[in-house]
């Protein structure tokens, strides 16, 4: 079931179109991402769903219904400019956001502690917000997002801003709110977080719609004769090799697409003959990263010589 859905959204700023006709729908119960790369058009179009733009076009429907202030009453929404109050106390501000959403008392003042206890920043409750590094503001902002309790809960690029350790708790507490039946969308311009953790997904590249769907039938549908390899040595010679479409290389990885299923076994015999080092052969794996670079990077093909993109 599609508890909301965006319908053919269009928003022009002057005369260019950074939006241009987005159409989705965000399942049940789920783990959302929306995805491109920076200047794509995420923002702005969750910046529509959250009734801060509006639409020249298109509409955002909740539950079959038009959005409103209902809507942003069920919402935890994290934007991407922040906007703490720096003069503020942490506990503060904590309580001062769930007040706003019509939260207050022992209750929320408990839970805000506990967030802070699990963000380590406990001992920091009582340190102006300006104070604290911009990782810590980063953790302050995304607890008042959550912190009362919110149905839908919005986040434009909630990584920004924090280390791997603090980058898997705020991981960890996503799907943690996913197991309570909240429904979580993200944009990202971070693939792997996007592929980790996103039941569905909506690619937007120049403010189009690129590529929409789950997870799982994305990459099946994708990972056809495509061959994920880490090596050592020198892959030139696939250049010119007739049984390959493209190849896109990573340094000591690369993603190679061949023109047939059994053009696979041959792939690697011509690795092996050519002396080169495989440590990984992986035949029908791709990543999400892989798909972005095929849909939105630069398509310079040649029918005579396979592709070579380096990312």
């Amino acid at each position: 079931m599609h508890v909301l859905e965006v319908r053919n959204l269009v928003k022009t700023f002057n005369k260019l179109r950074a939006v241009d006709d987005v159409s989705f729908a965000v399942p049940e119960g789920s783990v959302f991402g929306l995805i491109g790369r920076n200047g794509a058009g995420k923002t702005t179009t969750i910046r529509m769903m959250m009734n801060i733009y509006l639409p020249d076009s298109g509409e955002v429907l909740l539950q079959g219904a038009k959005v409103g202030q209902d809507f942003k009453d069920k919402v935890g929404y994290l934007p991407e400019e922040r906007g703490l109050y720096k003069k503020m106390r942490v506990i503060e501000t904590l309580l001062f956001f769930a007040e706003l959403k019509g939260k207050t008392g022992k209750a929320i003042e408990k839970k805000a502690l506990e967030y802070l206890e699990r963000f380590q920043l406990a001992d920091r409750k009582n340190s102006k917000v300006e104070d604290l590094s911009k990782g810590n503001q980063q953790k302050i902002q995304f607890i008042t997002t959550i912190l009362h309790d919110p149905e839908y809960i919005i986040l434009d690029e909630p990584f920004t801003g924090l280390d791997p350790i603090n980058t898997n708790l705020l991981k960890e507490i996503i799907l943690e709110l996913k197991s309570q039946g909240k429904v979580i969308i993200f944009s990202t311009h971070l693939m792997d977080f996007a592929e980790r953790m996103c039941d569905h997904i909506t690619m937007i590249d120049k403010g189009k719609v690129i590529l929409n769907g789950s997870m799982s039938e994305i990459k099946s549908n994708y990972a056809a004769r495509n061959v994920s390899i880490n090596y050592k040595g020198d892959l030139s010679f696939l250049k010119t090799s007739p049984i390959v479409e493209s190849i896109v290389e990573y340094g000591n990885s690369s993603s190679i697409k061949v023109k047939e299923p059994e053009h696979v076994q041959q792939l690697l015999k011509a690795l092996v003959d050519n002396n080169i080092i495989v440590t990984k052969f992986a035949a029908d794996e791709i990543s999400l990263q892989e798909i972005f670079v095929q849909l939105a990077g630069n398509d310079n093909d040649n029918a005579n010589t396979a592709e070579v993109k380096h990312v």
